[in-house]
């Protein structure tokens, strides 16, 4: 790997560490919530002890809720397994160095059970690359990419804080969507984010205003599934610390407040032939194979099912709303922003656009559901309806997004697909999260209900 774009080699690694233009390694894995964790290694102990071997971490980064706490119905890490760990295994294939930091390069790792070698089933990542794995084992390697759609503030992550979160001062005040000027603006955030994420090797192809003021959208080049997850959780999290350096915040939050448009991470998709030379996609005059036909069943057939790998937590619902740009109604058409799965390209370039998923969703699960949904398309040759002609907010008959979590924990819990494409833990352990996060909600009273019911209640 050339260190050109910001990729380089484990050789290339220890020379840096022995001149000293690389002083930290971090080695990170992704948790159930999209976050990178892990630890800050020093060079010389990265190259002398931990490259060969990997760090460890306690199971608990993939048995806790938002807030670090450590709730009960996780069957693989409890106070009763005594919280040990797992190894964090470099992919070296991932090892980039941080032009936004000082000295620094990160290798994202996965989840090993050190004892037995097998990778922690739970892991976003694991879960994954089993996905892709079932799309290998019968020819198909997918490719996809994301656009993640975000909030600039001018306040700082400790301001917000400070005015609990509410007030919060957007970086601008009316809708910049394709505005340049606007962009200009705040050219110095926007600008370093897509230029310092293409040279540690996540290649941006541009950005642009979206619908809401101080609402922004960055488009990372396609790759391989993996590559793709890889590089959606390294942008969302570099993105964070672009933003905190220079005394700012940004949020990928699905809807940070109810009168801002949500913010969407679209994800799009491919089958490409086991030399990576034919989209699969595509069947010829622009038409759609079988194979493509019978993926986007799948998805029509399964999205309902599985939402909470696109939309993981109570505030990812309250993005969908009619007449949004976000999709509501489980129905596909060609270029046509209103339905929940857009066709669009020709040949080559013929793909499916997702649009369901939010800027908070885990790239590794968003990517896995896919995946998972388009294959029981295929090995069930299930044909999709006819294509959507018109506004699809106004679809009859069709089946619609979860509206809240508890309809997605209800779907999740009734589906046996989760269990037969991800495993029966992996489904009962993402089920328990997402129980955990409603019934952190339901105990919370919020500034609505003092509102509301403190006076005339």
């Amino acid at each position: 790997m050339s260190g050109s774009n910001g990729r380089i080699s484990l050789t290339e690694l220890r020379n840096r560490i022995d001149d000293g233009s690389i002083e930290t390694v971090i080695v990170a894995i992704c948790d159930m919530q999209g976050r990178l964790v892990g630890k800050r290694l020093t060079g010389w102990y990265l190259r002398d002890h931990a490259a060969n071997h990997g760090v460890h971490f306690c199971t608990y980064l993939l048995g806790n809720d938002m807030e670090m706490n450590t709730p009960g119905g996780f069957a693989l890490m409890s106070w009763e397994t005594g919280y040990g760990d797992y190894l964090a295994r470099p992919d070296w294939d991932t090892l980039r160095v941080i032009p936004w930091l000082d000295k620094t390069a990160l290798v994202l790792a996965d989840a090993v059970d050190e004892s037995s070698g097998d990778m922690a089933p739970v892991a976003p990542r694991t879960i994954l690359k089993r996905q892709i794995d079932r799309c290998n084992a019968v020819g198909l390697h997918p490719k996809m990419a994301m656009e993640l759609e975000y909030y600039l503030l001018d306040d700082s992550y400790a301001d917000t804080r400070k005015k609990g979160y509410t007030d919060l001062a957007r970086s601008g005040w009316y809708s910049e969507d394709y505005h340049i000027f606007q962009g200009s603006k705040h050219e110095s955030i926007h600008g370093k984010i897509r230029n310092l994420m293409s040279q540690a090797g996540i290649p941006i192809e541009g950005s642009k205003g979206e619908d809401h003021g101080g609402q922004h959208e960055v488009n990372v080049h396609y790759a391989n599934a993996l590559e793709s997850a890889d590089r959606a959780a390294l942008l969302k999290h570099g993105a964070k610390e672009i933003a905190f350096q220079e005394g700012r915040s940004i949020t990928f939050m699905s809807k940070p407040c109810q009168d801002w448009t949500g913010s969407s991470g679209h994800i799009h998709v491919s089958l490409w032939d086991e030399q990576d030379s034919r989209n699969l996609f595509s069947g010829g005059s622009n038409a759609m194979s079988d194979t493509m036909r019978w993926f986007l069943g799948g998805l029509i057939t399964c999205t309902r099912e599985l939402a909470l790998f696109y939309a993981p937590n109570v505030n990812s619902y309250k993005r969908f709303a009619a007449a949004s740009w976000v999709p509501v109604n489980i129905i596909w058409a060609r270029d046509n922003r209103t339905v929940g799965y857009r066709v669009v390209g020709k040949d080559d370039a013929l793909r499916i656009e997702c649009r369901f998923p939010g800027g908070d969703a885990n790239p590794y699960l968003s990517h896995a559901f896919l995946l998972a949904a388009g294959l029981e398309g295929i090995e069930n040759q299930v044909e999709p309806p006819e294509a959507f002609d018109g506004n699809g907010y106004t679809a009859q008959g069709a089946n619609r997004v979860p509206g809240t979590l508890y309809e997605a924990i209800s779907e999740w819990r009734e589906s046996e697909l989760a269990k037969q494409a991800f495993g029966p833990a992996v489904a009962a352990h993402y089920l328990n999260a997402a129980m955990v996060e409603q019934q952190a909600f339901d105990e919370t009273v919020t500034d609505w209900e003092r509102e509301r019911y403190f006076e005339r209640g």
